[in-house]
């Protein structure tokens, strides 16, 4: 019986390593996973966490998803010459004052989140219509789903990603190939590591007024305590990832974190959005409406 290829972005560390390892060592050796990262100096963890048991079930190829060449590259590597299940994964995230962002960092937010994603799954995508199977499993976010102050490129980015996966979505049912967005909260990964950050001190937050400096102070440590109260584990995202891979008729959202849940519903169901900015000042900075310190 063939194996199941599975195509996973952002595989150096958190989701991407995390769901790599749990496949590649799944002791009934049904799944053939090409764990791809930018930068393979950065494979060591991901060797050490499988050690022997991948021989015959785990590649790690370097790909770069803001280089099309790159991921051609890949696609042409292949052994098997297809790939059943496509995991966008690799991501990248920025947080600080709209005014502090230069136009150059904003590009490479959306290069990698929203282009490179795009870019990815065209890729592989006219093999999956000519076989008329496949699976697309991407890392979504909360972010991508409701606003978050301070986080405004980065939710763009989201928000897009949203809307590709739901058009295609609605295409792709035609084809038999499933899209599949896993809706992440805060996750203990090295994602928050890598995060794209404003820091108190730095230089561009002179950009920003006085009130809006003092505000994003509060959410900073905001963050701080939703991490430790809210964030889940590598491993409990993965656990969502396999009942989306398993199940025979997978639905468009999974969402790994019920915490979060009830102001997304809010969003949703309020018409105008007002009772949903104030909840999300409430909840954020402790205030009753926007404006009030």
């Amino acid at each position: 019986m063939d194996q199941t290829v599975v195509l996973i972005t952002g595989c150096s560390s958190g989701i991407g390593l995390s769901l790599a390892v749990r496949l590649a060592s799944d002791p009934s050796k049904i799944y053939k996973v090409y764990a791809t990262m930018r930068d393979l100096a950065k494979k060591k963890r991901l060797m050490d966490c499988v050690k022997d048991s991948h021989k015959d079930t785990m590649d790690v190829l370097q790909m770069d998803i803001t280089h099309h060449q790159s991921i051609l590259d890949v696609r042409d590597g292949i052994k098997e010459k297809r790939v059943d299940i496509l995991v966008c994964n690799a991501g990248v995230g920025l947080v600080g004052p709209l005014e502090s962002q230069s136009m150059e960092m904003m590009r490479q937010i959306l290069e990698v989140n929203v282009l490179g994603t795009i870019r990815t799954i065209q890729t592989f995508l006219p093999g999956m219509k000519a076989r008329g199977s496949g699976r697309v499993l991407v890392t979504g976010s909360i972010g991508g789903l409701q606003g978050l102050p301070f986080n405004e490129i980065y939710c763009a980015s989201k928000f897009a990603v949203e809307g590709v996966c739901e058009s295609l979505a609605i295409l792709l049912q035609h084809f038999n190939i499933h899209v599949s967005l896993i809706e992440c909260g805060p996750v203990n990964t090295d994602f928050l590591a890598n995060l794209r950050r404003t820091e108190p001190g730095d230089a561009s937050l002179s950009q920003a007024d006085a009130r809006t400096r003092a505000l994003y102070a509060t959410y900073l440590q905001h963050c701080d305590t939703m991490f430790q109260d809210a964030a889940q584990e590598a491993g409990d995202i993965v656990q969502v990832f396999l009942e989306a891979i398993e199940a025979q008729s997978p639905a468009l959202r999974y969402y790994t974190n019920s915490a979060l849940l009830p102001l997304t519903t809010l969003k949703l169901a309020a018409r105008d959005g007002s009772q949903y900015v104030k909840a999300m000042n409430k909840f954020i900075f402790s205030i009753d409406k926007a404006g009030d310190c």
